[in-house]
């Protein structure tokens, strides 16, 4: 399977983009946070990311349903339409160039005094990220579009020279000349991927499929293998290391890599692909027992 390309996302793609598990995925369904889908337009994954962003900050899963029902009741917003922000165990958006709480309307307060503060200037680095993050979703949305890929290029630039710790924006770049077949700069961005961000397990996913397109099976292997131990139920990964075993004539790591697929994804086009290559395997790896003897009468 090629590298991921943030250009289209079915379910199993979401997942893969973000670094979700399906559980996770189905969790947030059932909490009616998130709708049920096959497929996700650029932004349910802007909501998704916002979803995880607070999930990472502990935030109650009653406060960001709350927050989210506000948006669309008082705001008619979704939350992939605003920037949502936290300070400290509150949730804030900026909306039309205002800090408000969603859920009163009103403009962030102080509680910690009887009146409403002036903020402060956010830290240099912060401001850098917030716009590293344009940047980022801008390379995104040029991605979708039918921009040429030297505009999504020059957002992803943007994204990493205000914030060159941007993984996301990295390992994309390095996708676009990976189908460019520029495959040194295609290296270089995954590789400073991984340093950015060492338990990004899509940008280990990547770079074992460049170098398995390189023909480099040994380091190939090294970073599937470095994305199962992130992500342990990443699919595709297991996908492309069977393929890898079966190359090499190690027919019984190939089945075990097969069939752990399956289990993951057993309906999609791939997982017929999976079926028919365990039953090649099955068919030349079963060896005959011995002939019965016929006793005469």
């Amino acid at each position: 399977m090629a590298p991921v390309s943030q250009q289209s996302w079915t379910r199993k793609e979401i997942c893969r983009v973000l670094s979700l598990e399906e559980r996770q995925l189905r969790n947030w369904e059932k909490q009616g946070l998130v709708s049920a889908s096959e497929n996700y337009a650029f932004p349910d994954l802007l909501t998704l990311r916002t979803l995880n962003t607070l999930r990472k900050e502990k935030i109650p899963v009653s406060r960001i349903r709350q927050t989210f029902q506000s948006l669309q009741e008082r705001l008619g917003q979704r939350p992939g339409d605003v920037k949502i922000f936290t300070e400290g165990r509150r949730i804030g958006v900026q909306f039309s160039g205002q800090r408000i709480e969603p859920v009163t309307g009103q403009l962030f307060f102080d509680f910690d005094s009887a009146k409403t503060r002036t903020l402060a200037p956010r830290p240099e680095p912060q401001r850098n990220r917030e716009q590293s993050d344009f940047w980022f979703q801008k390379g995104l949305e040029l991605e979708q579009s039918n921009a040429g890929p030297q505009e999504a290029i020059d957002a992803y630039i943007k994204a990493i020279e205000l914030n060159p710790a941007a993984a996301g924006a990295l390992v994309n770049l390095g996708t676009i000349y990976f189908h460019k077949r520029d495959w040194k700069k295609s290296e270089n961005y995954y590789r400073a991927s991984v340093e950015a961000d060492p338990n990004y397990a899509l940008a280990h996913y990547n770079l074992g499929n460049l170098y398995d397109e390189r023909n480099d099976p040994d380091r190939a292997y090294t970073h599937y293998h470095s994305a199962l131990r992130i992500q342990p139920q990443y699919a595709d990964a297991h996908y492309n290391l069977a393929l890898l075993h079966q190359g090499q004539g190690d027919m019984m790591k190939a089945l075990s890599h097969w069939q752990t697929y399956l289990k993951l994804d057993p309906s999609s086009q791939w997982a017929q692909i999976a079926r028919r290559e365990i039953g090649k395997i099955k068919q030349t790896t079963v060896v005959p027992g011995p002939r019965p003897v016929l006793l005469r009468p």
